[in-house]
């Protein structure tokens, strides 16, 4: 497991905090922002994208009023995708990972979130036309300038971060994981995280159990219930111990903007699964044994 204790054990992900959501005001974000803080989730996972490339801007207005820190929270972003929104006139959605255009991505998540630097900046999706030596050189840059403290990637394959590590490193990839979409435990992406001991965080660390009254989820209602009572646990605080237990050491991005779902997130870290539970809950949501 990779040691990240410089981020908290549960990272908040703000994706539904501005217009993509909820739409909270800035006093609501400040108060939630601070709720985060108290329960000891101190770590805010954002992307230029999030809300139309508003939300960003929301939560920076709503921070530099706030009694919070800079030095006592870390800030994630990811750029890279161009989308049709207000406030970008394209006409259709793409990538972008030149020199120049990461630099200046990099700079704007910086003046909306009110802060003088990002703890990591990810690629928010590979490219098929990204060149490692254009990417090397904006990091190289961002990080001699003191803009971003650590560089990432979201939705690699180990092979793309093969691809950019010819000239830079890649600390930390963040990946949809949970329970109900485990294909990244069988196709190498976790692997990588655990064996170049890169930091592993997984987005939609619920799956789609709460989203879909399938065949997959009541199967893992069925195998789920009888842990309800043993871990005094939530069936939302055992998929995501269900997650944390995988040897990578995922860091959950929790998307919900609930305080009370929040605290129960960070209460999930401190529940150990059993080996056997941990199968069980894998056989339900797989249909099927392991092999």
């Amino acid at each position: 497991m990779q040691k990240n204790t410089f981020y908290s054990r549960v990272i908040a992900g703000t994706m539904t905090w501005g217009s993509w959501g909820k739409g909270f005001s800035k006093s609501s974000i400040t108060e939630l922002m601070s709720h985060c803080v108290d329960e000891g989730i101190t770590t805010f996972d954002h992307a230029d994208i999030y809300g139309g490339y508003t939300t960003e801007e929301d939560f920076g207005n709503a921070f530099k009023d706030s009694n919070i820190s800079r030095e006592s929270v870390q800030f994630i972003s990811k750029c890279g995708i161009q989308m049709a929104a207000e406030a970008r006139k394209n006409h259709v959605k793409h990538y972008n990972y030149d020199t120049d255009y990461i630099i200046w991505s990099a700079e704007q998540s910086l003046k909306k979130l009110k802060t003088e630097y990002l703890d990591m900046l990810l690629l928010h999706r590979p490219s098929p036309l990204m060149k490692p030596d254009a990417i090397a050189e904006a990091i190289t840059k961002l990080k001699d300038q003191g803009k971003i403290k650590s560089f990432g990637v979201s939705n690699f394959l180990p092979s793309q971060i093969a691809l950019i590590e010819t000239v830079i490193a890649i600390e930390g990839n963040q990946v949809e994981f949970s329970l109900t979409q485990n294909g990244v435990m069988n196709d190498g992406t976790l692997d990588d995280a655990l064996a170049n001991k890169r930091m592993a965080m997984s987005y939609s660390p619920l799956g789609s159990y709460f989203r879909k009254d399938d065949e997959v989820s009541q199967r893992i209602k069925k195998a789920i219930k009888p842990m309800l009572e043993k871990y005094e646990a939530t069936e939302d605080q055992l998929l995501l111990a269900w997650a944390m237990k995988h040897p990578s050491g995922i860091f959950p991005v929790v998307g919900t903007a609930t305080k009370s779902r929040l605290s129960a997130a960070m209460d999930a870290t401190k529940i150990e699964i059993e080996q056997t539970d941990w199968f069980i809950l894998l056989e339900a949501a797989n249909g099927q044994e392991v092999a």
